[in-house]
């Protein structure tokens, strides 16, 4: 199915896994809205909301640059007309803007506790909030959200259970999203990696270089977002997915080409 024409409104991604999907997306002929914070480049993380819509555009998508921190209700409501003014209408919203830190209780301090919650669950419960009225008349809609299937097994809690419960939370608002959503149309559903991806958060914040390089790359997120959104009637809504498990679905199981080493030994992400 191609996307010629559809509009795209993507939180987080001037780099990582919301530029790649975006850059995906762009390929297919898809107007995208680079809804993220950074306007000036960040040397340990890269790219900026203008820079990334150059690479849309080169692509072959329109892009719109929007300046936007999904902590603040004004500015998604801001983003959205803009969004509207320029396309005419918002036919997919992708929750791809997170916040992460892995700390126990006693190590993580009130205000991280809230930048989690600000940015993973009412950040993007209020950016879905606002886009539902266009969803609602747009061309095969779908919201997807970047967070993982959700398992109560303690180990998945007991290392770092402020940040587990906001990508939790964020995963039973995509499957509230399939129930409440499903008689107009639209269709919502989660997507996470198997493994960890290379990405400057990983790099920076979790392993460096040695864990980059058992890591995949973002094409394989972006290919499962972008077989995901292709779905139509409804076909897909509900699901928690596993890139690999949408892969499969289409056929494809030898994942060596997404490897940042082919061959090499992979590293589970976490909630795997």
């Amino acid at each position: 199915m191609s996307f010629e024409n559809k509009t795209v409104f993507i939180t987080g991604a001037s780099r990582g896994i919301g530029k790649a999907i975006a850059l995906k997306l762009a390929k297919e002929g898809a107007n995208i809205v680079v809804a993220s914070k950074s306007v000036e480049e960040d040397p340990r993380l890269g790219g900026t909301i203008y820079s990334a819509v150059e690479e849309v555009e080169a692509a072959g998508g329109k892009g719109l640059a929007v300046q936007v921190d999904i902590r603040h209700e004004e500015q998604i409501v801001a983003a959205v007309e803009k969004t509207i003014a320029t396309f005419g209408g918002i036919d997919v919203v992708i929750n791809n803007a997170s916040a992460i830190q892995l700390t126990t209780t006693e190590q993580t301090e009130a205000k991280r506790f809230d930048l989690m919650h600000d940015i993973n669950v009412r950040g993007t419960f209020l950016v879905t909030k606002h886009c539902i009225p266009h969803l609602k008349k747009g061309k095969n809609p779908h919201i997807l959200t970047l967070s993982p299937p959700v398992n109560l097994d303690p180990k998945w809690l007991g290392p770092h259970v402020a940040y587990t419960i906001s990508k939790y939370n964020m995963s039973m608002l995509a499957i509230g999203w399939s129930a409440e959503l499903r008689e107009s149309g639209v269709a919502s559903n989660a997507l996470w990696p198997k493994t960890t991806i290379a990405t400057a958060a990983v790099k920076n914040l979790l392993g460096g270089d040695a864990l980059i390089n058992m890591s995949r790359t973002t094409d394989i997120l972006a290919d499962s977002a972008y077989y995901i959104l292709s779905k139509t009637n409804l076909a897909y809504t509900g699901n928690t997915f596993i890139d690999e498990q949408v892969l499969a679905a289409e056929g494809i199981t030898d994942l060596d080409r997404y490897a940042v080493t082919p061959g090499g030994r992979l590293y589970p992400d976490l909630f795997i």
